[in-house]
Formats: structure tokens, sequence, C-alpha cells
């Protein structure tokens, strides 16, 4: 298994756990504070079978942070830092993917129509599951994925968030307060 490097970076959104494999960015965790980022390395550690090192001058860390700055300056629409998918697998990696490639900077698609995308129509409650799996939010931007009916649905890193994030893409006004 490849070295597995980790780091913790500030974001408007509060800290961000980050880890790369050789292959690429594994793993996005939000609130990382220290005791959420010693047992995000931990399940890391037991998920991937290497021990992660601290090592946020690793060149890939280094990029996804480069490119966390740009997108919450407003200057960065589409992440370009290779992923490394190991920590999915089956639908929640055809979903995940079709997230990726499918859904651009400033739009959301509902549930339903994601489903549809990956050619399982009746899914779309999986992929609900799948989006609360991502290992790679922000990147992989699970944010824009709302509601058929209009409502905001959940999200991992709690509504607060995914509020600001959908603020920062213009698809939302900015909160007052």
């Amino acid at each position: 298994m490849s070295a597995v490097s980790w780091t913790v970076t500030g974001t408007p959104i509060g800290p961000l756990l980050l880890a790369a494999t050789g292959r690429g960015l594994v793993n996005v965790v939000f609130h990382a504070d220290e005791r959420t980022a010693r047992a995000a390395v931990d399940r890391l550690a037991s998920r991937l079978g290497d021990e992660p090192v601290e090592a946020s001058e690793d060149p890939l860390l280094a990029e996804t942070v480069r490119q966390l700055r740009a997108y919450f300056a407003g200057t960065l629409r589409e992440f370009t830092v290779e992923l490394d998918w190991s920590l999915s697998a089956g639908f929640n990696r055809r979903v995940l993917r079709e997230l990726a490639t499918g859904v651009p900077y400033g739009t959301v698609v509902g549930y339903q129509d994601l489903a549809d995308r990956v050619g399982e129509p009746g899914a779309a409650r999986a992929v609900g599951t799948a989006m609360g799996s991502n290992p790679l939010p922000v990147v992989v931007p699970c944010h824009r994925v709302v509601e058929s009916g209009g409502g905001i649905g959940g999200f991992g890193g709690g509504l607060e968030t995914k509020r600001t994030l959908l603020a920062l893409e213009g698809v939302l006004p900015q909160p007052l307060f």
C-alpha cells in the first residue's frame, strides 16, 4: 500500500483534514479539530493499511491547499488534483464520479436526477447514502446535491456549511449573519 500523508488546513468553513496517497487525494474531513483529526487518521490507517504521516509539505497536499484557497476566494471553479477513489466502491463510487465530472460549479442536481444519470432510476435514497459516504467533500461537490422539491437536503458537514458553499458558488444568497 502506498504511503498516506495528511495535513489540516484552515478554511472559511472550519479546519479540513486532507489526506493523500501516491494515487491522489483520498480523504477530506470536516471540522478537523485535534480529536476529529486523530479519529480520521486512525480510520485511514485501518482502511488503507498504512499509518498516515503528517506532511503539509507533500506536493499533492500543498496543491490541494492552494486550490482550496482559490476556491474559497472565488477564483477556482474546478478542482484538478488527482483523486484516489479507494475509500468508495460500487454504486457510491459511480455516483460520486458522476457528481465530480457532471455537476459543475454554480449548479445543483437533485438526488433523483443523479440516480437517473448513473442508470439507477429508483435509487434516489441510495444517492443520499452515497453523498453521506463521500470521502472527498468539497472537492467532490456533494453540497451541490439537493432535494428535487427545492429543499436543501442533508449534509455531513452540517447544513450551515452546505449553505455557505452554495452561497459561495452563487446558488443561494449570501447569509445575512
